[in-house]
This record gives C-alpha cells, structure tokens and sequence, in this order.
C-alpha cells in the first residue's frame, strides 16, 4: 500500500510513493503507448525505443507500450513482441539505457485476440473466447479492416494461451524489466473473455461472473509464478463504452466490482484503472475513482487523459495513489519537470504518432532546450525587418488542410483515454511535417493505447 495523504506541498503529484515493491520518486506514471515503431520483420524493439523511454526517464514509472506475448496475439503491425531470444535481447538494451538514465519501467504484455484479423495470422481466423464477433477495426498491413467472426479457443489452446503469458513474463525479467503489467482493458483478449456478450463459453471460463473472470485470474497466476506478486500490476477499464459488444452498464460494472475485490486478494503491485469518458453518461470522474478505492484494497493508478491540475486533485482527495498520463509525454519527455515548474506543455504532430521513424518519436525537445532555439528579439541595432509579400487569402486546389495538434487536457472525446489522440479513420499514409507520405496504423489499444 502507498501513501494516501499527500500534501498540498509540493504538488501531490511530485511526492514519492511505493506501489508494492517499486519505489517511485514522484507520482507520474508514462502510460501505456502504441507508437508503431517495431518496423521489422522480427518485430523486435530497436535503438529507437531505448532512446524514446530514456527522454522520459524522468516519469515515477514508465509502463511500456503493448508487447505481444506470441504470433497469435499480434493484432497490430509495427508492435514490438516479448516471445523471441531477439526480442527479449532488445528489450534488455531498453531496460538498460532506461535504468542509466534514473528511471524505472515495466514490461506491458498482451494479446488482441478476436480483434484480430487474418491479415496477421497468416491466413488462419483469429481466436477469441466464443465465435462471436467484436465488430471492430484490425489496422493490417493493408490497411483498416473489420474485424471477422473468430473462432472459439479450445480449452488446451487457453492453456497455452496462459503459458505464452507465463513465458513473456519470464522474458520481461530476463529483460532487467522493474515489473510487469497485464493489458486487460479496452477491447483485448482479457476484456473479451470478462465479456458477456463475446464470452458465452459454458465450461470453466464462462456462464458466470466469476468463471469468466477466471482467465484473469489464472493469468495473474501465472506470471506470479515468474514474478514477486507486488511486482505485478493490472489494467483494466470498466467504464469502456464502445459499439455492441461494449457498454459500461449496471451489469458490467457491477461485475467489476467483484473483480476488484478478488484481485484485491492478490497482493498486486498496483491496478491502473481507467475511468468513465466524458459525455459517455456514465459517472462522474470522482465517483468513478471513490468506486474504485471501494472496492479495491490496494494501490490505484488512475488513468482518463488527466490534466496536472486534475491529477494533483484526484490526489489530493485519496482517490487515487498515482495517475498515468499518455498524449501529454509524447511531445513533453520532461512532462514531471514541466508539471514541478509550471512550464507550458508542447503539442504533438498527430501525423507522426504511428508513422515509423525517428520523427515525432525521439525529436521533441525538453522545455530549456526548446527555450534556447526559440528566436530572440529583433534589436534596433539591426533594423526593422524586411517587408513579405501578403499571405494569400485562402489555399489553392487541392492544398491540404493543417493537421491539428492533440489536445493535452482533460479530454472531451472519444478518443480512448492511454494513448495517443486518434486521427481519423482512413487508408495507411498520411502526409507528416516535412510532406512525406508514411505508413500510419492508429491504435485501439491501451494506446498501447
């Protein structure tokens, strides 16, 4: 347990916390991120990624984006996987720059399974708890596909699905990782299998609540088998509100309670919960989180897309033991130096989130770098400047609109609330800053997500 009485001196949100066995110097944690970068054919994490959590080392904790566990989760391209010697070797080259630079980071692992599609499977179906269809979009090497009717898991097959996770666990610690973090939220294999209306399964992982919360918790098991339990956290989102299959009704919520309280049983390094988006007519973001601390005996991290103010307040109320911020660290890497200073926050380039590439990945720069390229102003000594020519009125044919920045708020959206804002649905390709065309997947997960 951490503790729940922060100070108004400093910000809640710089004060040190122990979330089960991990010390953290401040109370920012790097949420989970997809950003497409694994650009090979291993998907194997390269220099890229080492450099990118080494600028954001600053954060109490960094969790990293989704790794898949096999080939038969991969649900995404260009996301790095933790089930090869390969993978596992660049991970460690990640873990190590991170550690150097002061930092602290765990290994998020996962699997999409019926929010899957062919194109990733070589073909075959994917799997899921039941044939039922998510109704979702696959981002594939092509481009956004709806997803298909999946098979149903065999029950040999879930048991090799736990080894799988058991194995990336293994991998993560091989790594020198800090910790581990099962991605059970949003529309993933665990989310799916905690589904009523995708899991109609009548042996021991469906029919009930707690049969279908089995998986879960079997897979806890599992990696607690590789792993000290308090170094072992949790994400999930109760509140997910997406299409049919997904609505954070009565019943839903009210199944997650009783989640919590059996996880509360298993001496968690922490939950990262994400709470109820805004306009969605769900709860409040207060009674969100007060229900949480209700029904879970342990350490939260909250995650909604929060705002320094809003995060120093959820704090300060003891709803909340750390809060994980997502699109805020893309443009900021030293975001906890510029919440401890009041500096302004940078906007990101939502061309480049999913683009590949060191742009818009590695190239933002720190607010006293930033502040040192920013122009001076003109002296008299050196005369008034030279007149331009006027700006025209409006575009020619064919010119492409601007494309906006994310928001780094309070988010208002439905854009889901860990990863990055999403830009609109489209083929694979859009125009980044310097007017290239790139590959682009947006992510879904637990922005990766």
């Amino acid at each position: 347990m951490s503790d729940r009485n922060p100070t108004a001196d400093p910000q809640p949100l710089l004060r040190p916390v122990r979330l089960g066995a991990l010390e953290l110097p401040n109370r920012v944690v790097m949420a989970p991120m997809t950003r497409a970068r694994a650009a090979n054919p291993e998907l194997v994490p390269t220099d890229l990624h080492a450099t990118y959590y080494t600028q954001r080392a600053g954060a109490g904790l960094i969790v990293t984006e989704g790794t898949w566990v096999s080939p038969e989760a991969i649900g995404y391209i260009h996301v790095p996987g933790i089930y090869t010697e390969a993978q596992t070797a660049g991970w460690t080259k990640v873990t190590e720059a991170v550690h150097a630079a002061g930092g602290r980071i765990v290994s998020q692992i996962g699997h999409l399974g019926a929010a899957s599609h062919p194109d990733h499977q070589g073909g075959r179906l994917p799997a899921g708890p039941s044939a039922v269809n998510p109704q979702e979009m696959s981002f594939t090497p092509e481009g956004p596909k709806e997803t298909v009717t999946p098979r149903a898991l065999t029950a040999a097959e879930i048991a090799t699905t736990i080894e799988n996770y058991r194995q990336a666990a293994r991998n993560a610690r091989r790594a020198g990782f800090d910790g581990l973090e099962i991605h059970a939220q949003g529309s993933h294999l665990v989310a799916q299998f905690l589904n009523p209306r995708l899991n109609r399964r009548t042996d021991a992982y469906g029919g009930s609540t707690e049969r279908r919360a089995r998986f879960l918790l079997d897979l806890v098991d599992a990696v607690t088998d590789e792993w000290d339990s308090d170094r072992v956290g949790v994400k999930l989102s109760p509140y997910w509100n997406r299409g049919v299959a997904y609505t954070a009704d009565a019943e839903a919520l009210a199944d997650y309670d009783q989640l919590l309280k059996r996880l509360g049983d298993s001496d968690l390094a922490y939950l990262q919960l994400v709470g109820p988006e805004p306009g969605t007519g769900t709860e409040d973001t207060l009674t969100a989180f007060a229900r949480f601390r209700a029904h879970y005996r342990g350490s939260l991290v909250a995650n909604l897309g929060f705002t320094r103010e809003s995060g120093n307040d959820l704090l300060a109320r003891g709803l909340a033991d750390a809060v994980a911020f997502g699109a805020p660290f893309i443009a900021n890497p030293d975001l906890v130096d510029r919440f401890a200073h009041g500096h302004p926050l940078a906007e990101g380039d939502p061309a480049t989130y999913y683009a590949g590439g060191a742009e818009g990945y590695i190239d933002y720069p720190d607010h006293r770098t930033a502040s040192a390229r920013r122009p001076r102003p003109r002296s008299a000594a050196r005369g008034p400047r030279p007149v331009r020519p006027p700006r025209a009125a409006a575009p020619g044919p064919g010119a492409r609109p601007p494309v906006p920045g994310p928001s780094v708020g309070l988010r208002t959206g439905r854009r889901p609330p860990d990863r990055a804002p999403r830009r609109p649905r489209r083929a694979p390709g859009v125009r980044s800053r310097d007017g290239r065309r790139r590959d682009s997947a947006p992510c879904r997960c637990g922005p990766s997500r």
